[in-house]
């Protein structure tokens, strides 16, 4: 009787303690004026996996806040275009925006090493070179000249090579081939031959259907289902060389940042983190089933690429992000720190991820 009279009175004293904690919270967001943000995205709104990422994002602040905060997210066009995203936050027209950096290449072309370099960083690598080998300090010290702050907040993981009507035999099949593919991986294509198209999520399928391009990659199995891409293509190749580990891009304008009280600049930074993780652990759950019924269900002819083209396509890689590194020298810097921390993963995995996948492969 005793024992259970003091769990009991721990019980009570630990509820207390919370309640003590969380009233200060429940009070400021009573007497405080609510702030509320925008923020614009290059996705359709609540698109599975993006568009929702950003809905997660926001809805983490208001709710890590204690309601001090909202962020009203805009899909593409509804605010702002999808390729106005950048500006739209360096401006102030919005606070946040979430998209991929490689879209504004046109800006720095260093900024597409922090979102996708072919056979570059997969996922892991990424946030780890990100927070824990610098690549986030050279990120930040990039927008800070477009009075912005960048942030993770998502990955896709190793992406799918893409859907095509042709078959890809030879490094030869991509000469004069019309992709969709953004960023160093459409300067690849270029290379080869081909001709990089950048289009916003929004227009793949009715541009692959019409014939205006012959091929497109989006992300993987089930962000494609959803935007219905087996219905237009049916070879669907593998692996994603172009994009081993994207990340999504978390914009937030500096001085719309700092205005914030400093609990709350933490919070959305926090936020930003947990939408990170969050992300890329939906994909990995999802990838697998939406495969199977893209295959089962839908008939589609699931190929790998040929080993000889992917050699081609490395070579040619090489080639186009050491032509980025020099271009000014603050690409250069990225690009040092990039591929120096490329090496050192590549070392660790060959004895740890890779050796263990090899081995459970049997």
């Amino acid at each position: 009787m005793q024992r259970r009279g003091m769990l009991k009175a721990l019980a009570i004293g630990a509820a207390g303690l919370v309640t003590a904690m969380t009233q200060p919270v429940r009070a400021r967001a009573e007497n405080e004026k609510k702030i509320r943000w925008k923020m614009v995205t290059t996705w359709p709104q609540n698109f599975p996996g993006l568009g929702t990422g950003a809905n997660f994002l926001a809805k983490t602040i208001g709710e890590l806040s204690g309601g001090r905060m909202e962020v009203k997210v805009f899909g593409a066009n509804e605010l702002v275009g999808p390729f106005e995203v950048f500006d739209a936050v360096s401006r102030g027209t919005a606070q946040m925006g979430h998209g991929a950096a490689y879209y504004w290449k046109g800006k720095h072309p260093a900024s597409q090493f922090f979102a996708a370099v072919p056979f570059g960083l997969n996922a892991q690598e990424m946030n780890a070179w990100l927070y824990h080998g610098g690549g986030l300090e050279l990120w930040t010290e990039l927008y800070a000249k477009f009075n912005m702050i960048p942030a993770a907040v998502g990955n896709t993981g190793v992406q799918m090579g893409g859907w095509f009507n042709k078959e890809i035999n030879s490094i030869n099949d991509l000469n004069g081939l019309k992709m969709r593919i953004p960023g160093l991986g459409g300067e690849v294509l270029k290379k080869a031959g081909g001709t990089p198209v950048n289009l916003p999520g929004g227009e793949i399928f009715s541009s692959l259907q019409s014939g205006a391009i012959d091929a497109t990659e989006w992300i993987g199995p089930y962000n494609d289902l959803a935007f219905g891409l087996h219905k237009a293509a049916k070879i669907y190749y593998y692996p994603g060389w172009h994009e081993p580990g994207t990340t999504m891009e978390g914009l937030i304008n500096l001085k719309a940042h700092q205005e914030l009280p400093g609990d709350l600049q933490k919070i959305v930074i926090a936020a930003c983190r947990v939408a990170n993780l969050d992300m890329l652990s939906e994909l990995t759950a999802r990838n697998n089933a939406a495969l199977t019924t893209l295959v089962k269900e839908h008939k589609v002819d699931l190929r790998p690429f040929p080993v000889e083209v992917l050699k081609k396509l490395k070579e040619l890689s090489d080639v186009v992000v050491a032509e980025i590194a020099e271009q000014d020298p603050f690409s250069k810097k990225v690009f040092d720190s990039f591929t120096s921390f490329r090496e050192q993963a590549i070392h660790w995995h060959s004895v740890s991820e890779q050796a263990y996948f090899n081995a459970r492969k049997g």
